[in-house]
């Protein structure tokens, strides 16, 4: 049975694995045997992540590339092709957030936002897509948010983003299922990451941060998530034990999306 859940001999890229959530997945690929390619936006940003994996016990690649310029996603692709081999499993990971109330934002800004979460995306797979084609086989797991499905202050374009993706998933499901080209989603909660830090940090007081306190009162599970626990959930999506699931989005957030939240 544990074999459904192998990936050994895959060639997995996750876009901007060089730490955090992408970094997490990649490992886990790794340990289940795939081979790993990252990218990131400079050379000291991939040195940086090719020192972590080397120190993790993982044997990367790295590439510098921009994912929102096509060009360059398609010179990054044919390398690994080259170089490598034929993509099996894609990781949309890489994206970027800007809090800033909607009144406040500029088209700039707003348009920056969609072309690193969602444009990204769009480009990479579609890069992907024709070599798993003709291959009969792919995994494409696009890393969307509870944003897909919820909305909330500050963060008009990173929703607008992510619920975007979130039908760019079951689109890529409607239109390449039939050539054995499975497309999920992963949704992860509130994770504790380097980012995330100093909503986490405790009050001169003693106290926690207010952000804090109405995350774990929101959680059924009473507390952050972390980059381990969507490790698992991406194993399995870009496994062959996922092989019928598809165009489906796979929420790792402690239920708050099953939760109305304590009585005040």
């Amino acid at each position: 049975m544990l074999n459904q859940f192998s990936l050994n001999g895959k060639i997995a890229l996750i876009t901007g694995a060089s730490y955090g959530i992408g970094f997490a997945i990649a490992s886990a690929f790794a340990k289940a045997g795939a081979n790993v390619i990252f990218n990131d936006l400079k050379q000291e940003f991939v040195d940086k992540g090719i020192a972590a994996y080397r120190e993790a016990g993982i044997d990367a690649k790295g590439y510098v590339c921009d994912i929102t310029d096509e060009a360059q996603v398609n010179c990054l692709v044919k390398q690994i092709e080259m170089e490598v081999g034929t993509i099996d499993i894609l990781v949309n990971n890489a994206g970027i957030i800007k809090r800033i109330p909607m009144h406040e934002m500029s088209a700039a800004e707003f348009r920056q936002v969609i072309d690193i979460d969602l444009n990204g995306p769009f480009i990479v797979s579609k890069a992907v897509i024709p070599s798993m084609i003709k291959k009969g086989y792919g995994k494409i797991i696009n890393i969307c948010s509870m944003m897909s499905e919820l909305g909330r202050e500050t963060v008009s374009a990173y929703a607008a983003a992510k619920g975007g993706l979130k039908m760019l998933t079951r689109n890529i499901c409607s239109e390449y299922g039939e050539h054995n080209i499975q497309c999920n989603g992963i949704g992860p909660g509130y994770i504790a990451t380097p980012q995330t830090a100093p909503l986490r940090e405790m009050q001169p007081d003693g106290s926690r941060h207010p952000f804090d306190s109405f995350i774990i009162a929101k959680t059924p599970a009473a507390r952050w998530g972390t980059p381990e626990d969507l490790q698992g959930p991406a194993v399995f999506l870009a496994s062959d034990a996922s092989d019928f699931v598809n165009g489906h989005i796979l929420y790792v957030d402690g239920g708050i999306l099953a939760y109305i939240g304590k009585q005040p």
